[in-house]
């Protein structure tokens, strides 16, 4: 069984997966140059808990919609994948064995941070899925921890799917055009993380709030960012990051996507 890698995306605004841009055509392309999984575990921004990760039971996740004031077609969409019940539980095993233990959720869904990449990658949603979520004003560190204690789910057919956003501040989205330019606040956060990325620094990865350029106006609340730090850790103890994908929609959506091996 050929060991998958862990990803991060960027999953950008719920358009994408009405709309064409680079990031979309990207993500059509990804899942299709992949192994085929077995199964899929997702980590996204927009399912936080409280003081622990917890993984969805659900065995037919619903399609959540958790967003307003777009067109109707994005409410119609669905993406019926069957649920991984048995995965969840592995996923929590693997977390209690690393101390971290993990919550459960019997019917949690799949939010928009899931299945619109979800949508992209694996159109015929025929991939048994289930969520993990991230917890909500943890350290950077507790999420590579449970990355970590995850590594060994990618020789298992497991493909880790860590989805968030390289940049998410959208008090600063005013109506730009969806291929406006970055502003220097945005393209300077984004090649420090590329560059911390590219050199394996990983403490300077986990202590970005504090040193990273910008980071608190990319990032004025970190759950889009975490996805990334649960990515490098599944990656392994010296992980390997390399960009599969970098632009820029609104200005202030940097869509950059990493695998981790």
């Amino acid at each position: 069984m050929a060991r998958l890698p862990a990803l991060f995306v960027s999953h950008g605004s719920p358009m994408l997966a009405l709309r064409d841009s680079p990031a979309r055509r990207f993500l059509e392309g990804l899942g299709a140059s992949l192994p085929r999984p077995q199964s899929i575990l997702v980590v996204s921004a927009h399912w936080e808990t409280a003081n622990a990760p917890a993984v969805s039971l659900a065995p037919q996740p619903d399609t959540i919609h958790d967003f307003g004031g777009f067109p109707r077609a994005l409410f119609e969409m669905r993406y019926p994948a069957p649920g991984a019940p048995a995965l969840a539980e592995r996923v929590a095993a693997l977390l209690d064995a690393a101390q971290v233990p993990a919550g459960r959720s019997v019917q949690r869904g799949l939010d928009h941070g899931a299945w619109v990449p979800l949508r992209l990658m694996f159109a015929q949603a025929d991939i048994p899925v289930t969520q993990l979520s991230v917890v909500r004003g943890a350290s950077p560190d507790l999420h590579r921890q449970i990355g970590l204690a995850l590594a060994p789910l990618r020789d298992e057919g497991v493909l880790i799917l860590a989805s968030g956003s390289l940049t998410h501040n959208l008090y600063e989205y005013r109506g730009q055009d969806i291929d406006a330019p970055a502003p220097h606040w945005v393209a300077e956060f984004a090649a420090w993380m590329t560059s911390r990325l590219d050199a394996g620094d990983s403490a300077a990865l986990l202590d970005y709030r504090n040193i990273a350029p910008y980071a608190r106006e990319n990032h004025p609340t970190d759950e889009h960012l975490l996805p990334l730090f649960v990515a490098l850790g599944a990656g392994g103890p010296n992980p390997r990051a390399t960009r599969l994908h970098a632009s820029v929609e609104h200005g202030v959506l940097a869509m950059d996507a990493y695998a981790f091996d």
